[in-house]
């Protein structure tokens, strides 16, 4: 889920281009889970190996991480290790979604309801462990490192800007700026037309640059104060206080300070442990980290995994690795913009 902060955050379009020559920290599980709901056919039906295996998510992985790097765009998969004990509640608040999206599917499919079944279908996705495994010996087979997180992957991803490791963290949730990551990408996965739901018109997906200080000094405040805004509206270990959006969370805190004046003040009735909360992103774990370093591809691997395992077309998977061999050539370039052609 993430914190919704809408918009109360500035993010400035930008386009892939603009990110070549820049290491980015990509939060993996969020970027599987775009894969695994957006890869899929009309009826919402995820794409399938001969043997009934899902296989959406290596098709994201391995054609989109190709294009970032024709880009000259070079990917760091940040992978969660053990989730905080008070997201249980929100883990199971999305298993609960997930199964009541798929049995919605199912009947949107028997009825020929096709948009619905699409619509049901996207909100069903179920990330497997063997999934999480596919895809780390996919990217290392790409030359791209994976890294493993002690906990939350958002949170090793801003660890890894902070620190001058990558350029930036990619992810869709706005959990990232809470965990103090100085540069954040939206899109980076999921950029291109998209059609609008409903509708048989398409959109164009940019992605979005939110530069984390230059927000804070947008707003006023203080990121301790933005994670106190974030527990108004909502984080995977709270739910929102009702009747407050983005815009009211701000206003309160802008005015008192802080959430124990707030509730103060205003009588709220907060049930969740908020100090325990606010220490998650305040100091999350950490790691001793060192310097990325992208390998060369290794294409009779991929040709393993994608087409002798998962019946991948050898064609489209031999093209795309001709124009990967071309990519390679691209990381060794230097970065060709600055974050001040961006405000």
């Amino acid at each position: 889920m993430g914190t919704t902060l809408g918009d109360i955050i500035h993010a400035e379009p930008m386009t892939l281009e603009e990110l070549s020559g820049r290491d980015i920290a990509v939060d993996a599980f969020n970027t599987l889970y775009q894969f695994l709901s957006t890869i899929r056919q009309p009826d919402g039906m995820p794409l399938k190996d001969m043997k009934g295996r899902v296989t959406s998510h290596l098709s994201g992985m391995f054609y989109r991480n190709v294009r970032l790097l024709e880009t000259g765009i070079r990917p760091v998969y940040v992978y969660d290790g053990e989730a905080p004990k008070l997201k249980a509640a929100e883990v199971e608040r999305r298993r609960e979604i997930r199964e009541a999206a798929r049995k919605e599917w199912k009947r949107a499919r028997e009825e020929g309801r096709i948009e619905d079944a699409r619509k049901a279908a996207r909100a069903s996705s179920r990330l497997t462990g063997d999934m999480i495994e596919e895809s780390k010996e996919l990217l290392t087979a790409l030359g791209i490192p994976v890294v493993q997180a002690p906990s939350e992957g958002e949170g090793l991803a801003a660890q890894m800007a902070r620190e001058n490791l990558v350029w930036a963290s990619a992810s869709q949730d706005n959990d990232s700026l809470l965990y103090n990551c100085p540069r954040m990408i939206r899109n980076l996965s999921i950029s291109g037309r998209r059609r609008v739901s409903r509708s048989k018109t398409y959109r164009t997906v940019h992605p979005e640059l939110i530069d984390l200080e230059l927000n804070l000094r947008k707003m006023g405040i203080t990121r301790e104060q933005l994670i106190d805004v974030a527990m108004l509206v909502g984080t995977d270990y709270n739910d929102k206080v009702p009747r407050i959006g983005p815009k009211t969370a701000l206003k309160l805190i802008r005015e008192f300070g802080q959430l124990e004046q707030v509730i103060a003040k205003k009588g709220l009735e907060i049930t969740f442990p908020y100090q325990e909360i606010r220490e998650i992103f305040l100091n999350p774990p950490s790691a001793e980290l060192e310097q990325p370093i992208w390998s060369d591809p290794q294409p009779e691997t991929i040709r393993r995994i994608l087409c002798d395992e998962h019946d991948f077309s050898p064609d489209r998977v031999n093209r795309t690795l001709e124009r990967l061999e071309h990519a390679r050539a691209k990381l060794d370039e230097p970065a060709q913009s600055s974050l001040s052609d961006f405000f």
